[in-house]
């Protein structure tokens, strides 16, 4: 509807939903696709705006959830419930944990639960990285959604799970 790469201000509107749907003879609700295309435009523009954002701190998007989702673990788990948790693949934590691990942010040792395994570890290192940046990023977060009232806030949660539930419409065969 509108490219978003050339003219990142633009925000496409209903008319010209209406005319798109109108063009492929299609009985769609015109807002419906106005609310999916402008939620899929912000998620680009958020994912964009994020890895800016952990970047400061010299991180990712994803090696920043990976410290997090350790460091609410007791500070370790095994990739593959790094993996899951996180919802990405084991191909895709080994190459975060590499990452992380060379800066000293985590570790690998052995599993004490099963000596074959390996578990992933938080690091004293990666544990201050997380203090270090906790003021600014959360001081950022709280900004952002800073022109939602309390009870809008609880409503777009609310929203958001309810669309998150129904994402495999787009993935769905």
């Amino acid at each position: 509807m509108s490219d978003e790469d050339a003219n990142p201000g633009a925000a496409p509107t209903l008319e010209q939903a209406r005319k798109q749907i109108a063009r492929y003879g299609l009985e769609t609700d015109p807002q419906a696709v106005l609310v999916a295309v402008r939620l899929m435009a912000a998620g680009v523009r958020l994912d964009r705006a994020s890895e800016v954002h952990f970047a400061r701190s010299g991180l990712s998007t994803g090696r920043y959830r990976l410290l997090v989702d350790l460091e609410d673990s007791d500070g370790e788990k095994s990739p593959s419930q790094l993996a899951k948790s996180l919802g990405v693949s084991r191909a895709t934590v080994t190459g975060l944990v590499v990452g992380l691990e060379r800066e000293g942010l985590v570790a690998r040792r052995a599993s004490a639960e099963d000596g074959r395994g390996a578990v992933v570890v938080l690091t004293a290192r990666g544990s201050q990285r997380l203090r270090d940046m906790a003021a600014d990023h959360f001081a950022r977060l709280e900004a952002l959604v800073g022109g939602l009232a309390a009870d809008e806030r609880g409503l777009f949660l609310d929203l958001l799970e309810r669309i998150t539930q129904r994402i495999d419409a787009l993935t769905a065969e």
